[in-house]
C-alpha cells in the first residue's frame, strides 16, 4: 500500500514516515519545504514531491495512486497566522480542498487530517472533549476548524472516507527550535543548552496536555484503519495537564541547570490559558493508548537535542 504524507518534511510527518516505513508501506512526501527541512528525511527511503498545497496540479501528482494519506501539511503556528492570516488561509484551507478533491477524484480509501487544539479557544472547562462549541482565538485556529468542516462534508456528500485529529502541543525529535515560530519545548531546550534561562510569555501557570510525537504517530495508524472512524473527529493527547513553569523547571533539571530561573515577558495574544484533553472518544472508536508517557518523552527529546555533551 502507498501512503502519501502531506507535510512530510516536518517534524511529525518525518517520524510517521519512518514508522511506515519500518511496517513494509511505501511512502510518498510532498512538501514545499517552507517549514520542513530535507535533513529530517535523511535515511529515509520514500519518494518525494516537492511542491505547494495550494497548486492543484501538484497536489493531483502527489496523491494519485495512494491509498492512503496523511495529511500533515499546514502553515503552523498561531502568531504566524495572526501576521499574515491571508497566507495561513490559503494553505490550511485551500490546500486542504485540494487534498481532499484529488483524494476523492483518485479513489483513496481514507484521508487523516491534522487539526488542532486550538479549536476550543479558551472554553470555562478543564478537559476539552469534542462535544464542546468551537471557540477559535486565532486565523489558524479558525483555518484548522474550516479544514475539519470540508473533511467531514467531503465524507457526508461524496463518501470520501476521513479522520481528524485534533493533536494537542505535539513534542518530539526533530522538531525545529530556530523557526521564529517555534514550538515551546525546542526553544526551552535550545535557550538552556546556550546557559540562557528559559524566557516564559506570560506568568508560567498556563498548562498544556504536552504529546511525544509516537503517541500521535500511533493516532494516525490507527485512524487510517479503523472502522467506524470516518467522518469523526477525535483528540490525540496525553490526556495530562503540564504547566509552563514546570515544563522550564523539569528540562533545566534534565540538563542539570537548574540555577537558570525563567524570566517573563508579556503573554502572546490569541493563546489560550489551559488545554487538556479528553481522548475518551479516541480510546473508543480508535483504540488509542498513549504509549509514552510526557515524563519519557521529555527525556527522550531534551537527549536528542543536546547530544552526549550533558547528563540527560
Amino acid at each position: 500500500m502507498r501512503c502519501l504524507i502531506t507535510g512530510g518534511a516536518g517534524f511529525i510527518g518525518s517520524n510517521l514516515a519512518r514508522v511506515l516505513l519500518a511496517r513494509g508501506f511505501d511512502v510518498r512526501i510532498l512538501d514545499d519545504l517552507s517549514t520542513g527541512r530535507e535533513s529530517n528525511l535523511d535515511g529515509v527511503d520514500c519518494e518525494f514531491v516537492r511542491g505547494d498545497l495550494r497548486d492543484a496540479a501538484t497536489v493531483d501528482k502527489a496523491v494519485a495512486g495512494c491509498s492512503r494519506v496523511f495529511h500533515l501539511g499546514a502553515l503552523p503556528s498561531v502568531p504566524r497566522s495572526i501576521a499574515d492570516p491571508v497566507r495561513s488561509n490559503e494553505v490550511n484551507v485551500l490546500g486542504t480542498l485540494n487534498v481532499l478533491e484529488a483524494s476523492r477524484r483518485f479513489g483513496v480509501g481514507r484521508v487523516i487530517f491534522a487539526s488542532s487544539s486550538s479549536i476550543y479557544g479558551d472554553q470555562p472547562v478543564a478537559v476539552k472533549s469534542e462535544d464542546l462549541a468551537p471557540r477559535p482565538m486565532s486565523p489558524y485556529a479558525v483555518s484548522k476548524l474550516a479544514a475539519e468542516k470540508y473533511c467531514q462534508v467531503f465524507y457526508g456528500v461524496y463518501g470520501l472516507e476521513t479522520v481528524c485529529l485534533r493533536y494537542f502541543n505535539v513534542f518530539g525529535p526533530r522538531q525545529d527550535p530556530d523557526s521564529p515560530y517555534a514550538a515551546v519545548i525546542p526553544i526551552f531546550t535550545r535557550r538552556i543548552l546556550e546557559g540562557l534561562p528559559p524566557l516564559i510569555n506570560g506568568d508560567g501557570c498556563q498548562s498544556r496536555d504536552f504529546t511525544f510525537v509516537e503517541n500521535v504517530v500511533e493516532g494516525n495508524l490507527r485512524a487510517a484503519e479503523a472502522p467506524g472512524a470516518a467522518g469523526m473527529v477525535m483528540n490525540v493527547a496525553c490526556g495530562g495537564s503540564i504547566s509552563v513553569n514546570r515544563l522550564a523547571g523539569e528540562i533545566a533539571r534534565l540538563l542539570g541547570r537548574e540555577d537558570l530561573v525563567p524570566v517573563h515577558a508579556p503573554a502572546r495574544p490569541g493563546d489560550v490559558r489551559d488545554s487538556m484533553a479528553d481522548i475518551g472518544l479516541a480510546r473508543r472508536v480508535l483504540g488509542y493508548e498513549p504509549i509514552v508517557t510526557f515524563e519519557e518523552g521529555l527525556r527522550r527529546t531534551v537527549g536528542f537535542m543536546a547530544g552526549d555533551t550533558v547528563p540527560v
